[in-house]
């Protein structure tokens, strides 16, 4: 049993010398669609009109006062596409793989969406499921929610939600490849599916509250998940002081009498005790922040002095936010080209920027990870391993040198890695996130570098850069190549560059 989220981050750490291996048993294999059979399910409006600006333009919105808040169907329909649907559709063996809008390790899919309509014009109040394969939301339980998610979400006094955003992750998906270490990708994905959502609100100028702390129990309870096995880890709150009152006072009516038992992901599931055990440990809500600019000094790191990140002399943006979010798709084919600095200048400021929709209002969990990267051949910049100040919009030389043959041996051996231009770092130190927040904290931490990763993916898109997420690697050797304290490590490593041939995906 391990008994604290540093413990879980060491007992799933691959090591080159001592790795379990083992083949995949197909007889197991997860199902990557959640349904509800028999259920009712109501089509999503077609889409006839994508937002046009690009992701630079859309992460710098403001968002719009309350009272210009109208939610339709035809309006949710946008939003819900943008963020999570299918894209490209192939053949592998014998049977159709679907890509889709959302990265996730081993095209795994652990994550499900659940929108409450409180106030949603069009559309029936209820907790409704959203079913990506049929472009569809299926009603699971009838009427309004407020009540219940009032008990487990905080709700900001005057304001009433309009909608709401449940997403959660299915714990076997993941762990059915990489087992214990399965946990670490149920996070990453998990916050990919975030920062869509959140970009997807955003380019519709939907004001909505991101919330990392909520009572676990009674938010699963109110999705009707199987806690065992499907958990809510994130929740987007679109609140008005404007929206009218319930209809009537009463309790949701479940539209089946097993909604629990759609959670199940493979007829033989293998329990993994350590991936509950950490479930189970970060389960407790904590509002303790954790300061950034202590988690910036705290990684053991020497940094060298910063230089300003300065503003590309032309958009290195080929497309829109809404095209590159429909064709983004992970590329290995790196090769060795220079990169040029408006696109690393581009990519940089892009990361910068607060997806949240308060303007004033921090993403929660950001203050828990430290950006880092190393370079290649950019022009304009010293080859060298950087961390990036969010803060002060600079870039700060750890050391100088070529690193990423380095990197891509401690990667598993996956010598494409060397290839790349940039190598993004999302790091963090376990012990300060630990003190600070509780293993809530490691959540925390976890689902920031996941949004960080799926927002690098759409801006390389953007600029037809390749880009590839990796979640595995000899743990123990990449902190001692980067040079890392005993309490810090790497959560997630995406790569960037050139690639031999840009192409169409999902």
């Amino acid at each position: 049993m391990v008994e604290s989220a540093r413990e879980y981050h060491s007992v799933t750490g691959y090591r080159r010398y001592n790795m379990g291996g083992g083949r995949l048993d197909w007889g197991k294999q997860p199902t990557v669609f959640k349904t509800y059979p028999g259920l009712t399910t109501v089509s999503l409006p077609e889409v006839t009109a994508w937002p046009d600006a690009n992701l630079s333009t859309v992460l710098a919105e403001r968002p719009p006062p309350a009272a210009e808040l109208e939610i339709d169907l035809e309006r949710l329909s946008g939003v819900l596409l943008l963020t999570h649907s299918l894209t490209a559709k192939t053949r592998y063996a014998g049977e159709d793989f679907y890509y889709r809008s959302v990265a996730s390790a081993g095209a795994l899919y652990p994550f499900e969406l659940y929108v409450a309509a409180v106030s949603v014009a069009g559309l029936d109040q209820g907790l409704y499921h959203q079913n990506v394969k049929d472009r569809g939301l299926t009603l699971v339980r009838s009427g309004d929610v407020t009540q219940e998610l009032s008990v487990g979400a905080p709700m900001e006094e005057g304001k009433r939600p309009v909608l709401v955003f449940f997403l959660t992750s299915i714990f076997f998906r993941s762990s059915w490849k990489y087992r214990e270490r399965g946990y670490r990708y149920n996070l990453l994905d998990t916050g990919h599916l975030t920062e869509n959502l959140c970009l997807a609100l955003k380019a519709e100028r939907v004001p909505f509250r991101l919330i990392y702390n909520f009572d676990d129990e009674k938010i699963n309870d109110l999705l009707r998940v199987d806690p065992r096995r499907e958990g809510c880890l994130a929740v987007a709150l679109v609140e008005s002081p404007y929206a009218p009152g319930a209809v009537a006072a009463r309790p949701c009516l479940d539209a089946s009498n097993d909604l629990a038992g759609q959670s199940w992901a493979s007829t033989r599931e293998v329990n993994y005790h350590v991936v509950r055990d950490i479930h189970r440990l970060s389960s407790r809500a904590s509002t303790a922040p954790v300061d950034a600019l202590e988690m910036w000094n705290s990684l053991g790191l020497d940094l060298k002095q910063g230089q300003k990140i300065k503003a590309p002399e032309k958009t290195p943006e080929l497309m829109t936010y809404a095209e590159a979010v429909f064709r983004r798709r992970s590329m290995r084919n790196f090769v060795k080209k220079p990169l040029p600095s408006d696109n690393l200048q581009g990519l940089l400021r892009m990361l910068c920027q607060n997806a949240s929709a308060v303007a004033a209002s921090p993403s929660p969990g950001q203050d828990a990870i430290s950006i880092g990267f190393l370079a290649r051949d950019v022009q304009g910049l010293e080859s060298g391993f950087y961390i990036l100040d969010t803060m002060r919009e600079a870039v700060n030389l750890v050391c100088p040198g070529l690193l990423m043959e380095e990197m891509a041996s401690a990667c598993l051996g996956q010598a494409w890695l060397a290839n790349c231009s940039l190598h993004f770092l999302f790091l963090t130190n376990l012990a300060l996130v630990e003190r600070a927040a509780g293993p809530r904290g490691y959540r925390h931490a976890m689902l920031a570098a996941g949004r960080l990763g799926q927002r690098i993916y759409i801006a390389a898109a953007s600029m037809q850069l390749g880009c590839c997420g990796i979640g595995a690697f000899y743990d123990e050797e990449v902190s001692d190549l980067l040079k890392l304290n005993t309490e810090s490590a790497l959560l997630y490593l995406v790569a960037v560059g050139p690639v031999k041939r840009w192409s169409v995906g999902g």
